[in-house]
């Protein structure tokens, strides 16, 4: 949630409780929706990791 604020520039509780109120009226969307996002990131972060040389794979 704190990666998703800072690039949204508002606070990561509010993202928080954004995923909380749309889990009740979606009925799981959004956790659903919380938990790709969480999963993009992580292969975002795998793909565009700064290595320092062509031997650090």
């Amino acid at each position: 949630c704190r990666r998703i604020a800072e690039s949204l520039g508002i606070r990561a509780r509010v993202v928080r409780t954004s995923f909380i109120y749309l889990t009740f009226v979606t009925l799981g969307f959004g956790f659903a929706l919380y938990l790709f996002l969480a999963f993009w990131l992580r292969i975002k972060d795998l793909i565009y990791t700064k290595r320092n040389s062509v031997f650090d794979l």
